[in-house]
């Protein structure tokens, strides 16, 4: 194995792997990834951030256009 190959997820790999999962477009290769090399609670606690900014940004949006 290279070392491509063992290193964890790096930051903006988590980022675009929970964004793509969310929009249920994750590659099968990169979904693979994430569940033999990375760490569960980085992409639960990246989940958990993404939904909270998620539903602030639509009640933001709510909020403007009412």
């Amino acid at each position: 194995p290279t070392a491509e190959d063992t290193h964890e997820p790096r930051f903006w790999e988590v980022v675009m792997s929970v964004l793509a999962a969310a929009l249920g477009v994750q590659s099968s290769k990169n979904r693979k990834r994430d569940f033999t090399r990375g760490n569960p609670l980085v992409f639960i606690g990246a989940g958990v951030i993404f939904t909270i900014l998620f539903v602030l940004t639509l009640v933001g949006i709510v909020n403007l256009i009412l």
